[in-house]
């Protein structure tokens, strides 16, 4: 898969297919050619046959599903690498779009992301964070699917009603954070996140596909829009890596990867994101090579990737870095030492030297040993520089071999309805109106009949959580005789167990790495 002419040697240099999964880093400054790397790295891929996802997150990258255009830079270009067959080509592309206004709608349930990163959508402190797991293992105990907002804040009410009756299994569920979840949850609706919480769940193994040409398809997830959140954005590409890794199964080393994974704008996956969940990460880039998935980090400066996991990225392609202030310089050093050093040259003299287009690259060789560094050209792409028209977008969804299964939302019975039903249940009866008082008429006039003495009655039982037949259901009941009748709380001991055995089960429980970062779930 050539990408690059080495700039001192007759040399070209490509990532051998069978390595391609050992992951990599696209380096460099604002503007100097890291998007086009991209395309042209994702091109290449394709054409091998293997299956690209990115992230778009300026909106140009769409031009992929168009042939490129043979403008005077580019003739250049492919004159200075000698690159007299060069063709334009479009590749297959997929557009995805969590709004659903620029591809696919892409949606996920709020069982199958889980309590880490839902936590750290709301942005919760550790805390309320354990809050939030205790609501998810109240769920999962007691059978109620959790798809969508409106599940959760059902949920939530149900405790908020009962907190003394969850106390003794559960421990105590401070109101505050209960509330501070509620209104988390109120301001991803304001985000536009209700659109992202439900079903259809998107199925990851729509990524792993083909055309009939046996190319790659190039999934493009419209990111303009999603990035001005940016803790939204990174979150939702680190559940789409970790539904990879539950769902993919162990395949070792491939001839070529499964899938090829672009991480753009990476450094917002490691900005104030908290150890325990850099660890996953780190433990998800390294397992999920296994997978037969390769990861690419695009942003400006290795230094920001932890260095647990620049360590696992075996391919590098560094374009400049400015070096203004000592922290930049400290960059410039930290990208240098990255690299296997080549002697014809001082790696970080050339990093601030590199003109556009011009990258400085190692990757792998036959025996899985980094090269030298060398000093390159990058091959421009195939496809189209620059985004596609509203209509040639609308053409290429329509198209897709996914058309029209995303686009019609469902709402099944969840939380919110079984316990919205509950309530119904549970709300009292009418009383009759009381009835009108009658007059006789007598020798001395009219009068009004005395009323009867009240038939003495039992006192009515208090309610609590929206009333006593919803407290039977959730806490049970005990008969006169001292029968006991399990609620849906005291079943939570042996359901958890034996749910997994059924279809209810398998709807709610979550992997190993989905305990803590959601995970696999419902696939069509």
């Amino acid at each position: 898969m050539q990408f690059a002419k080495s700039k001192t040697a007759d040399s070209y240099i490509d990532i051998l297919p069978n390595l391609a999964n050992r992951h990599g880093l696209i380096a460099g400054a604002t503007g100097t050619g890291k998007t086009v790397t991209l395309q042209t790295l994702a091109e290449q891929f394709s054409r091998n046959g293997v299956p690209v996802f990115m992230a778009d997150v300026k909106g140009d990258l769409s031009g992929m599903g168009a042939a490129g255009v043979a403008s005077d830079r580019i003739k250049a270009r492919l004159d200075l690498l000698k690159l007299a067959d060069f063709d334009y080509a479009p590749c297959p592309v997929m557009f995805w779009d969590v709004y659903g206004q620029k591809g696919h709608p892409v949606r996920s349930t709020l069982s199958e992301i889980g309590p880490q990163l839902l936590g750290r959508l709301m942005n919760l402190n550790e805390t309320q964070a354990s809050v939030l797991m205790i609501l998810y293992r109240i769920a999962d105990e007691a059978g109620l699917l959790l798809l969508d907002l409106k599940d959760m804040n059902a949920l939530i009410q149900l405790v908020q009603e009962n907190l003394d009756k969850f106390k003794p299994q559960y421990g105590h569920l401070s109101p505050a954070s209960l509330g501070i979840i509620q209104r988390g949850i109120i301001t991803l609706e304001n985000e536009g996140a209700k659109d992202f919480f439900g079903e259809p769940a998107f199925n990851v193994m729509d990524l792993l596909q083909t055309d009939n040409a046996g190319r790659g398809i190039v999934s493009i997830l419209a990111a303009d829009k999603l990035l001005l959140s940016p803790v939204v954005y990174s979150t939702f590409l680190l559940w789409m890596l970790s539904e990879l890794y539950e769902t993919l199964p162990e395949v070792g080393d491939l001839p070529k990867p499964k899938l090829v994974f672009f991480f753009d704008e990476a450094h917002l996956l490691f900005r104030d994101t908290p150890k325990p969940l850099v660890e996953k990460i780190e433990q998800v880039v390294r397992l999920v090579r296994s997978k037969g998935v390769g990861i690419y980090f695009v942003t400006q400066s290795p230094s920001d990737i932890p260095p647990t996991i620049l360590g696992q990225l075996a391919h590098r392609v560094q374009h400049a870095l400015r070096a203004f202030t000592p922290i930049d310089k400290k960059a410039v050093d930290t990208a240098a030492d990255t690299m296997r050093p080549n002697p014809a040259f001082k790696t970080s003299d050339v990093i601030t030297e590199l003109g556009v287009g011009e990258a400085l690259v190692s990757v792998l060789d036959a025996k899985g040993t980094p090269t030298m560094v060398e000093q390159c050209y990058i091959f421009p792409p195939h496809s189209r520089i620059g985004p596609l028209t509203d209509d040639e977008r609308a053409a290429v969804i329509a198209q897709s071999p996914v058309a029209g299964f995303y686009e019609q939302a469902i709402d099944r019975e969840s939380a919110f309805e079984v316990l919205q039903t509950q309530r119904q249940q549970a709300a009292p009866a009418p009383q009759p109106a009381p009835s009108q008082s009658t007059t006789t008429s007598g020798g001395w006039g009219s009068r009004q009949d005395a009323p009867k003495p009240a038939t003495p009655t039992t006192a009515p039982a208090p309610q609590t959580g929206g009333g006593s037949v919803l407290n039977d259901i959730i806490f049970g009941t005990t008969g006169p005789r001292g029968g006991r009748k399990p609620g849906l709380i005291e079943k939570a001991a042996t359901s958890a167990t034996r749910s997994m055995a059924t279809s209810v089960g398998r709807e709610i429980m979550r992997g190993l790495l989905g305990s803590l970062m959601g995970g696999s779930g419902r696939r069509r």
